[in-house]
């Protein structure tokens, strides 16, 4: 039997060193799965459905004169509260603003004479309420058809709610309202009126809810843009947990909770939830306070340690 050259196993020997360190690569290595550690708390959780809306008079009442001619004192100014049966302007009549020019231009020492024999038509609040436009000035001459002054008893916020969240929204309910222009500053409200016809925004069907604000801030003007956050449940002092912690299959809701014989461990315990706010979820049953819950990590590629699942965005 002829035997294989000895000085051949040299040349081969550093292929061989090669090939195992490329399989040592690209071998699928085993990676230990790591945990997030969280006790079960107590807290307030409370459901919300959230819409956009625009703040606007709930009753918009123009002030028109009840004759043409001109404008000769307009006593108000926009943003002011007014009473019901309050003066708000004083006008002429063509014919008294006629005379008046006249008297004026042939002699000055006859205008008070005439002032006083004609006197100007008053121009009172037919309620109570809020000045949110004048569009009137002293010497300005207005026609019957003319808006002078235009009235709001109350601001409300005009919401659109989907048709899907509509069954969620009831009169009396109560809601928050955010304006854009003063995010820092919650606004309590009511639900006031749900409309009973729909209309269709962008190809979704939506309903306008009023939103009556308990006390109106003199910072909130009409047309503002708001956010309304309807309060559809609430509760106070219950066990929750981060919405990420909780696994769903079926209809079935468990965590994972360490292993009670190899603590390295971790086994699924099923429970039952209640409410949740889309970062809470309420725990109705199944784990007690102080539990200890664990969560599987989320390695993004961009760093040494992975984070938990509820801190993507803050790392992103």
């Amino acid at each position: 039997m002829k035997k294989f050259p000895q000085k051949r196993w040299w040349l081969l020997l550093p292929l061989l060193v090669v090939g195992l360190g490329l399989y040592g690569s690209l071998r699928p290595k085993k990676t230990e799965a790591r945990y997030y550690t969280l006790q079960v708390t107590k807290d307030n959780i409370q459901s919300n459905v959230l819409s956009t809306g625009v703040a606007q008079p709930q009753d918009r009442v123009e002030i028109k004169p009840p004759v043409a001619g001109r404008i000769e004192q307009v006593l108000v100014r926009e943003g002011q509260f007014l009473s019901k049966g309050q003066v708000l302007a004083y006008m002429s009549s063509a014919e008294r603003a006629l005379l008046l020019d006249t008297a004026r231009a042939q002699n000055k020492d006859e205008v008070p004479y005439w002032e006083t024999l004609y006197k100007p038509i008053p121009i009172v609040a037919p309620l109570d309420g809020i000045l949110i436009k004048r569009s009137a000035e002293p010497g300005q001459t207005v026609s019957v058809g003319d808006a002078m002054l235009v009235m709001s008893n109350h601001l409300i916020v005009n919401a659109q709610v989907d048709e899907t969240d509509l069954g969620r929204i009831q009169v009396g309910q109560p809601a928050v309202i955010t304006l854009d222009a003063y995010p820092d500053m919650p606004i309590d409200a009511v639900v006031d009126r749900i409309a009973y016809e729909a209309q269709t925004v962008n190809n979704v069907t939506v309903y306008n809810v009023d939103v009556l604000p308990k006390k109106v801030p003199p910072v909130m003007r009409s047309g503002m843009t708001a956010n309304v956050n309807f309060i559809t449940a609430q509760k106070t002092g219950v066990l929750v947990l981060p919405f990420e912690s909780i696994l769903r299959d079926n209809g079935r809701s468990s965590v994972l909770v360490p292993d009670p014989r190899d603590p390295r461990k971790v086994v699924s315990k099923e429970i039952q939830t209640g409410l949740s706010d889309g970062q809470k979820v309420e725990v109705v049953s199944g784990l007690k306070e102080g539990d200890v819950v664990k969560v599987a990590m989320v390695d993004l590629g961009d760093g040494p340690d992975p984070i938990p699942p509820w801190d993507r965005k803050a790392k992103k």
